[in-house]
């Protein structure tokens, strides 16, 4: 047996492991490790401090599912944030929208993105888009001072451990609602269900304090712990389902490999143990 990556999952003692064809690269900047490896059965996998961030043979569904349904709802979205998602999966889902004026994608750490150009470019090469401006700093900060005003945003963050962490308060989430055009609305990834409830029941209790609307949807991602991901869709005045532009996405006809307008009512369909952790009568 040649080399294996093993990500450990504490909160159930399990763990999920591939082999290692080659390491492609591996580094250190100011916030994280990053290393990009080569493996058999899920092409190239970027990881962060040992946590899969994403892999070539499942990225699409999670970048799919964190952007077009806000975009969807939306009626026009001309300006998105996105924090986090320094791979630029996010950012390339997002572009594929004519309406999109502007991205604004606001990172703590500029050596995922260079890391990810260099070995993903599959994912990150819309980083480059004229519509995009990348700014390397601290989320947190980010919305507590800026003066842009956007449509959407979409937290595309790590867990909340390390430099994800201040991602997943109740100030952040009010800075984000601050800073929302009055139809606003937000998106952000929001962990397994079933291994991690408690940090869903979290971001729950910490949206609906700010949020008048919320709701929350999954989808499967094989990669990530349990295969089992919830996003969270928090709005100021749209419902994910019955605000939704399902005439705007047959228009579109955007070839997508995971999302499509039969999905986006699905997804947001939850299993009664998930509807007690988000509190959804």
């Amino acid at each position: 047996m040649g080399i294996r990556f093993t990500e450990e999952y504490p909160e159930v003692n399990g763990a999920f492991s591939m082999e290692v064809e080659k390491i492609l690269f591996r580094g250190k900047s100011p916030f994280q490790t990053i290393e990009v490896i080569e493996t058999k059965g899920f092409g190239r996998v970027l990881l962060i401090d040992d946590l899969v961030m994403l892999t070539e043979r499942d990225e699409f569904v999670y970048h799919e599912m964190i952007a077009h349904v806000p975009l969807y709802v939306h009626p026009n979205p001309g300006s998105v944030l996105v924090i986090g998602g320094g791979d630029g999966g996010t950012v390339r889902e997002i572009v594929k929208h004519p309406e999109v004026e502007k991205v604004i994608l606001v990172d703590i750490d500029r050596m995922v993105s260079e890391v990810s150009m260099e070995y993903l470019p599959s994912v990150a090469s819309k980083l480059l888009s004229e519509k995009v401006i990348c700014q390397y700093e601290d989320g947190v900060a980010y919305v507590k001072n800026t003066a842009e005003r956007f449509d959407v945003i979409i937290i595309d963050s790590t867990d909340p451990i390390s430099v994800g962490e201040g991602l997943f308060t109740r100030e952040f989430y009010r800075n984000c609602y601050n800073i929302l055009n009055p139809d606003g609305l937000l998106v952000a990834q929001a962990e397994s269900p079933a291994y991690m409830a408690d940090i869903v029941q979290g971001i729950s209790h910490k949206l609906h304090a700010v949020f008048p609307k919320v709701h929350f949807y999954q989808a499967h991602i094989p990669s990530y712990p349990s295969g089992h991901w919830l996003f969270a869709f928090a709005s100021k005045q749209y419902h994910p389902l019955k605000d939704y532009r399902e005439e705007k996405y047959h228009q579109h006809a955007l070839k997508l490999k995971y999302y499509n307008s039969d999905l986006h009512f699905a997804a947001f369909a939850l299993p009664n143990f998930v509807k007690e952790i988000v509190h959804v009568e």
